[in-house]
Formats: structure tokens, C-alpha cells, sequence
């Protein structure tokens, strides 16, 4: 059960980083700035619950996973909880502080260095996405592992 209740967190996470990183993320790049500007805004403060959500979720499965596994599992599963945690981090110390200047550059428009603050907005996504998808392949391989009774 700890293994389902792993997995599907951390696939949502993974999922729905990875959306925003293949798709999103290009579509971003194509619209006029003011254009993006409002739809990430808007985008964040729908996001903000549900990724917070998924992410805390993610982390916290992970953690019961590993303390409910032995041997490579555990392993696995304690991996992919510091990659959940990583995520996280990046996220609040990274990415949320660049959506809140976006939120003002929606109002009252970019500063000369936009070019640059967006550049590193995506490498931030770019390396949660990978920590959220790392946790879900260690935590999905966990379930490759034959269970102990």
C-alpha cells in the first residue's frame, strides 16, 4: 500500500512539471510578453495549492515508503524523499520568487533584464522538473523490487 500511495503523488509531480516543461514552458516563448505575463500569473495562483499540494504529498510518501521498506527500496525510497525535497526547495527559493516579480511585470511591465530573470525561471523549472521526475522513476522502481512480508 506505502508503494501505491508513493507512486501516485510522485507521478502527478513528475507529470505535471513535465507538462509544463514540454509544453507550457514553448508556449510561453511564443506569445507576446504581456500575453504571458498575465497567463503566468494567472497560471501561478491556480498552480500555487495544487503543486504545493502534490509536492508536500510527494515527500510525504516517499518518507513513509523509505521508513516502511529494507534494503535497496529503502534506498531507493529515501532517494527519491531528498529529490521530492530538492524539488520543493528549488521551487520556494527559486521559481516562486521570479512568479512574484511576474506578477508585477503583468501590471506595470518588465525591467531591462526580463530576458535574463525569465532564462533563469526556466533552468529552475528545468531542474525541479528532473528532481520530480527522478523521484518518481526511484519510487516506481521500488515497485520493480520484489515486496517483504
Amino acid at each position: 500500500m506505502a508503494r501505491v500511495f508513493a507512486l501516485v503523488p510522485a507521478g502527478l509531480l513528475a507529470g505535471a512539471f513535465g507538462y509544463g516543461a514540454v509544453n507550457v514552458l514553448y508556449a510561453f516563448r511564443r506569445v507576446p510578453l504581456d500575453v504571458r505575463f498575465t497567463f503566468h500569473t494567472a497560471l501561478m495562483s491556480v498552480n500555487g495549492v495544487v503543486m504545493q499540494t502534490l509536492m508536500g504529498l510527494t515527500i510525504l510518501s516517499a518518507l513513509v515508503l523509505t521508513a516502511r521498506s529494507t534494503g535497496r527500496s529503502r534506498l531507493l525510497a529515501g532517494s527519491a524523499s531528498l529529490l521530492a525535497v530538492a524539488a520543493f526547495v528549488i521551487t520556494r527559493l527559486g521559481n516562486v520568487p521570479i512568479n512574484q516579480k511576474i506578477k508585477i511585470w503583468a501590471i506595470s511591465g518588465p525591467p531591462a533584464d526580463y530576458a535574463e530573470i525569465l532564462t533563469r525561471w526556466e533552468t529552475f523549472h528545468v531542474a525541479r522538473t528532473a528532481c520530480a521526475v527522478l523521484a518518481f522513476l526511484l519510487i516506481a522502481s521500488t515497485t520493480l523490487l520484489p515486496a517483504k512480508s
